[in-house]
């Protein structure tokens, strides 16, 4: 049986701390595969969310001090209740204060998954790599390099995500090749992935690292038929319909079309 289709079986609760620019499109995102979302930061409540979810993700695109102290209690809730964590480390490194607080992040929680660009994930584990804004710069190192150096150094899975998307334990690293240039056109397309990747999450079982891939390439593949469906219009219409293909993605059509190969 494939993730997707234990995903949309049982319906999990996905426990949302994400950034007040997608926080619709997150919960139209998960909805639309099959998840169910919980979109709360509030410190009277996080951690007793965090125990009753199939996966906690925590996005840290808008900082402030309020929304800090609610990712560690969420996340620390999480730990002690067995509960997989995602991190999406939105532009880690663009200031010192969003590296500060990403290093404070993993050094007081156990996090299952890092997400995030080339740039994000080495700046996590105090590589130097060029960003702007929130988008990783320009460079032509080895992404896969990076990323299973976070994940031996993290103890976690790790994903770096750009033409091709890097999924890694430290050990097996798995490359999906699915996916879409007009994603970077519609923002939050990153920030909902992170979330999808703690859905499947919340179904893996004992195989994490292949629940998280498949998350990838299922992604990838929504976004390619979403594109295809809306080519001649632009990124308003191709965000719609990859909501649509979330939903409409059978598990058959999905495993004609990934693309996922183990390096």
């Amino acid at each position: 049986m494939s993730f997707i289709t234990k995903l949309r079986e049982n319906n999990p609760l996905i426990h949302n701390i994400t950034n007040i620019v997608v926080t619709n499109f997150t919960a139209n995102g998960l909805l639309a595969l099959g998840a169910s979302p919980f979109m709360a930061d509030s410190h009277e409540e996080v951690a007793d969310v965090a125990a009753m979810s199939g996966a906690v993700l925590i996005n840290i695109g808008t900082l402030n001090e309020q929304a800090i102290k609610a990712m560690l209690l969420a996340g620390q809730s999480a730990n002690k209740h067995g509960v997989p964590v995602v991190l999406d480390p939105v532009g880690a490194g663009a200031t010192a204060y969003r590296t500060e607080v990403t290093h404070r992040l993993v050094s007081e929680m156990k996090i299952t998954a890092l997400r995030g660009n080339v740039a994000e994930v080495a700046n996590v584990i105090g590589e130097k790599w060029s960003i702007k804004g929130v988008d990783a710069g320009a460079g032509d190192g080895d992404h896969a390099a990076v990323a299973i150096k976070a994940a031996k150094k993290l103890g976690c899975i790790v994903i770096v995500t750009g033409k091709e998307d890097i999924i890694t334990d430290g050990e097996k690293t798995y490359i999906a090749a699915n996916g879409h240039p007009i994603l970077t056109k519609v923002t939050g397309t990153g920030c909902l992935l992170s979330s999808v990747v703690a859905a499947f999450l919340a179904v893996a079982g004992d195989s994490p690292l292949e629940a998280a891939a498949e998350a990838l390439s299922f992604y990838g593949v929504a976004a390619e038929l979403a594109a295809e469906k809306t080519a001649s219009h632009g990124p308003g219409s191709f965000q719609i319909e990859f909501l649509n293909q979330l939903a409409l993605l059978t598990p058959d059509e999905y495993g004609k079309l990934s693309r996922i190969r183990q390096a």
